[in-house]
């Protein structure tokens, strides 16, 4: 398993939600199955748009918690220029 952020979508500039996990294929899978009853399910926030990969878990929350705290223009620059068609990525990762 390699700790990873990820940005999840509902569609291309819509509602965006940041997690942090240790398997980014199983954790993906279960927002795109809607296994978790919360933020994510309620606006369908299912398409992963962007990620990053870290060697530790450590770095992966310490990023996280940045990108949360940044600003929503920060956020979509940041996928735009890692996924500038806003691409399902999920297939990419399997």
């Amino acid at each position: 398993m390699q700790p990873a952020v990820y940005i999840l979508a509902s569609k291309a500039n819509g509602v965006l939600y940041i997690g942090v996990t240790s398997d980014l294929v199983k954790r993906t899978w279960q927002h795109k199955n809607q296994l978790f009853e919360g933020f994510s399910d309620k606006y369908f926030v299912n398409k992963l748009v962007y990620y990053e990969l870290h060697s530790e878990m450590y770095q992966a929350i310490t990023k996280e918690k940045q990108l949360k705290n940044w600003k929503r223009d920060w956020k979509l620059r940041l996928i735009n220029e890692f996924n500038p068609d806003w691409d399902d990525l999920y297939e990419s990762i399997l």
